[in-house]
């Protein structure tokens, strides 16, 4: 059964406080997929007017988001699983690496943000749904894996700098 829905952050690219570019890998792994986990390499570029993501398979490019704090944009391949949506994609990558304080100033009434190191965990009404653990300092850098309980899935993330 899907869980309590969570919040969209739609926070704006500056509020990260920083102009990162990753190389990332993702791996996605839904509880209800037989195939098991899918992975994604990704570039992740985040500037105080835009955040982008590209998301490759086998050196094709199978997906292009980008963000500007109003807009969200995608441009997809159709052979891009239907699971793969941009809005989540948003709401995790915000919620993993955006400062505590702007993602608590985004969330509904009832929810809240348990921020401490090497760990995160959105909760409402005191009953937890995401959890994030980091390895790297800082945290876009090294492993980080999302486990969210609404929506049954667990996102792991592999980011390095991207050379310049």
């Amino acid at each position: 059964a899907p869980g309590e829905p969570l919040p969209e952050l739609r926070l704006a690219p500056a509020a990260l406080g920083a102009t990162v570019s990753l190389t990332q890998r993702l791996e996605f792994a839904h509880e209800s997929d037989p195939g098991g986990p899918r992975s994604l390499e990704a570039l992740l570029e985040v500037e105080p007017a835009l955040m982008q993501l590209a998301g490759f398979a086998l050196g094709q490019r199978l997906i292009t988001l980008r963000w500007n704090g109003t807009t969200l944009d995608e441009e997809r391949d159709p052979r891009l699983p239907a699971q793969f949506q941009s809005a989540p994609v948003l709401r995790d990558v915000q919620l993993v690496y955006w400062p505590a304080d702007a993602v608590r100033a985004a969330l509904p009434p009832g929810w809240t943000l348990e921020d401490g190191p090497g760990r995160r965990a959105l909760s409402k009404n005191g009953r937890e749904w995401v959890t994030v653990r980091y390895d790297g300092e800082p945290r876009w850098e090294g492993r980080t894996q999302l486990t969210n309980l609404s929506e049954h899935y667990r996102l792991t993330i592999e980011s390095r700098l991207a050379d310049e």
